[in-house]
């Protein structure tokens, strides 16, 4: 309850009253106090404040604004190749310390039928298309789909004060911890939105959800039992940027722990506020760059210039049309520029180890990275 201090005394020691008696009042009666109080409040925050997950909360709204969705197996993954069909949407992913919002259409990809020589059993290609939710791949709403962490779904169909109703569908993890919101913007995905949700309703419209209570963070193994020296020379060996995973993998070693131990001339440490540098760089050079922001759910990707950037109270924004960014940067705990494979990222972590966000320069397929992305990479402040 560490937020009940920004409130009125009142309001705090209603809620403290209603938080530590569970007879007395329902979550719904707690969550609308709340929100007379602070009307402005964001749902995370809210479910922080009052203790519960953001999942638990929203399922407060089941039965008038909300309705649950199923969510086993491959579920969501055909929720969202159904909403490939929404037309524009603005997509939202968000982590602790930051926020991507992306507002385009979706591509489709052409299906890849199965090879005509071999009979492919039907849960091999489940097993090689349980990712791949036939889009999304690319174009300005790009995402990369962990789908075995998706567990509860949600569609929410909400009157705004202006009496347009606000629908989205919402996607959350076995903590009840968001992982991704499409908001249709088309009039004519409304149709769409409204068939998907009468597909894909879940029997059970009950607000209580089984929300698993989040596992202690694991400890990160000792350098000391680190093979160092095989680590630094399997990156040396890295032919492509994307095999650092299975490095970390096969080393059983954190990102930020792989900062630490990469070969000398590999990582350079930045300041935090270095993020804030590289986005007013890019900005003013109109300088193409990749954002990478994810949640261990899903990854979502921005390619493009940005335009606006802005400050507010410990974050640090890009606010342009089509493409908003939000950084808590007064979490971060450090700044890196990486070289891979020939590639060169800018990498950010939060004070908990976790990354918040990555950045590339845009290159074409099989090109080298642009000079310019380089030399903005080696201007960042030092750490």
């Amino acid at each position: 309850m560490k937020r009940l201090r920004t409130l009125p005394l009142a309001i705090a020691g209603a809620l403290l009253v209603l938080a530590g008696h569970a007879g007395a009042a329902t979550l719904t009666e707690r969550w609308s106090l709340l929100r007379a109080e602070q009307p402005k409040v964001m749902i995370r925050d809210a479910a922080r404040t009052l203790g519960v997950s953001e999942a638990d909360l929203l399922a407060t709204g089941i039965g008038s604004t909300v309705t649950r969705l199923r969510s086993d197996g491959n579920d969501p993954r055909e929720i969202m190749r159904r909403a490939l069909d929404l037309g524009t949407v603005l997509a939202l992913t968000r982590n602790e310390n930051g926020v991507i919002e992306r507002t385009g259409v979706a591509t489709k990809v052409k299906p890849q039928p199965d090879d005509d020589k071999e009979v492919v059993k039907d849960e091999e290609r489940e097993a090689r298309q349980r990712n791949i939710a036939g889009g999304y791949l690319g174009g300005e709403i790009d995402l990369r789909f962990t789908f075995s962490k998706w567990k509860h779904a949600f569609a929410v169909a909400q009157p705004g004060a202006d009496g347009v109703v606000k629908r989205s569908l919402q996607f959350f993890d076995e903590n009840g911890v968001a992982i991704h919101k499409i908001y249709p913007k088309d009039a004519a995905g409304v149709a769409v939105f409204d068939k998907l949700v009468a597909d894909f309703r879940h029997p059970d419209q009950n607000a209580a959800l089984k929300v698993a209570a989040r596992a202690p963070k694991a400890a990160e193994l000792a350098d000391s039992k680190v093979d160092v020296k095989e680590f630094q020379q399997a990156w040396n060996e890295m032919s492509d940027v994307h095999q650092f995973n299975r490095l970390l993998t096969e080393f059983k070693i954190t990102r930020e722990q792989a900062m630490r131990l990469a070969p000398a001339g590999m990582v350079q440490r930045l300041k935090p506020e270095a993020v804030r540098t590289l986005l007013d760089e890019a900005a003013k050079q109109q300088l193409p760059i990749m954002s990478f922001l994810g949640n261990g759910a899903l990854i979502q990707i921005f390619s493009g210039k940005i335009t606006k950037t802005a400050a507010s109270a410990g974050w640090y924004n890009v606010l342009d049309p089509a493409f908003n960014l939000h950084l808590r940067d007064s979490a971060f705990k450090s700044g890196w520029v990486v070289r891979r494979a020939g590639v060169t990222s800018v990498e950010f972590y939060d004070n908990e180890g976790e990354q918040v966000v990555s950045f590339f320069g845009v290159r074409e397929r099989g090109q080298p990275q642009p000079k310019s992305w380089v030399d903005l990479t080696a201007a960042l402040p030092k750490g």
